[in-house]
């Protein structure tokens, strides 16, 4: 496999993966403010700080207001970070992997791409929103679906289980950290009613409510679902998980044990956490060394299996071209490890 295919296929999970994860946070948000009142509803500024995208928005002079925060995240191909921009680079490198990916995931990606793309301009209305966004995520999980039901379980397919856990594990500990901090920030009278209702949305965030309910056979509470989404051995999209899932594929790649030792020190840092005794301040300060934790796995990653671009950071990456790099050969006869 050359380096520029291994990165190909590691950016083409970790796009559709971001897509995925943006249209569940929009919808789920919406959904959130019509259940609480309006002196309690956090707004949609909050998806601009769980992106990390803030900067952009500011430069751009936009309004913090509804209409053009869902488009920002939605439909602004300016915006790296945006669904339809993480659609349109996961084409991209899709249509450059068209001997590496079965002919039937090609297809169905290419086909709901322009579909997206004719319809997300009357789609994004409040009325059309929901349904628009509920046949996206479906779309991307029948990709998720076809990608492991019908793909060799060769290196290709590794990579791609790397760019989607640890896009998973990111995201995740995102969302805990943005939805946390703005929950408890939160001390006006009458608000703890209230209080279940957004971990409950952030549960949804993550399509867990259910997997929770199973898990937990608790009510909705801080401390379970804070020990559920970081740390629950189970739930795909749960931190640990995802990183564990990172550590299982990895071992089946040679040269991997420098990236090994990183996600060694992230998986221990994590299983040995308590998020659930913590106040907002630490809880934030355990959000932010586990993110660093994950860029340093990621790094890794790429100067191992695709060293041209190992050095750039990959939380909002836009590749360059295939025609900007030279061809590297990946996996030559080198010892394991």
């Amino acid at each position: 496999m050359l380096a520029r295919v291994a990165e190909n296929v590691y950016w083409l999970a970790r796009y559709l993966e971001r897509a995925e994860n943006m249209a569940r946070l929009v919808n789920v948000n919406a959904n959130l403010l019509l259940d609480l009142p309006p002196e309690y509803r956090p707004g949609w500024l909050a998806l601009i700080d769980i992106t990390g995208s803030r900067g952009l928005f500011d430069a751009r002079e936009k309004r913090p207001e509804e209409r053009d925060i869902v488009h920002f995240l939605t439909a602004d191909l300016d915006n790296p970070g945006s669904m339809l921009s993480s659609l349109h680079s996961a084409r991209e490198n899709a249509r450059t992997l068209r001997d590496v990916l079965p002919n039937e995931v090609w297809e169905h990606m290419n086909e709901l791409f322009m579909e997206i793309k004719e319809r997300l301009p009357e789609a994004l209305s409040k009325r059309n929103r929901f349904n628009f966004l509920q046949r996206i995520i479906r779309g991307m999980q029948t990709l998720t679906g076809q990608l492991e039901g019908t793909m060799s379980h060769n290196d290709a397919l590794t990579l791609l289980m790397l760019g989607r856990n640890l896009e998973r594990a990111d995201m995740t500990s995102r969302i805990v950290d943005v939805r946390s901090a703005q929950l408890l920030s939160t001390d006006a009278p009458g608000f703890q009613p209230f209080e279940t209702i957004h971990w409950l949305n952030l549960l949804k965030s993550l399509s867990g409510y259910q997997m929770y309910r199973l898990s937990q056979r608790t009510r909705v509470s801080r401390s379970a679902v804070l020990e559920f989404v970081l740390r629950d051995l189970q739930f795909p999209r749960a931190c640990l998980f995802c990183l564990k899932e990172v550590e299982h594929f990895l071992q089946a790649l040679p040269r991997s044990t420098a990236v090994l030792g990183s996600l060694e020190e992230a998986c221990s840092f994590l299983g040995s956490a308590q998020p659930a005794t913590l106040d907002q301040p630490a809880l934030h300060e355990l959000l932010d060394r586990l993110q660093l934790h994950i860029i340093t796995v990621h790094e890794g990653i790429a100067q191992s299996y695709f060293p041209l671009r190992a050095g750039v950071s990959g939380q909002s990456q836009m590749q360059f071209s295939s025609d900007e790099r030279q061809k590297v050969t990946l996996f030559a006869e080198t010892p394991s490890g």
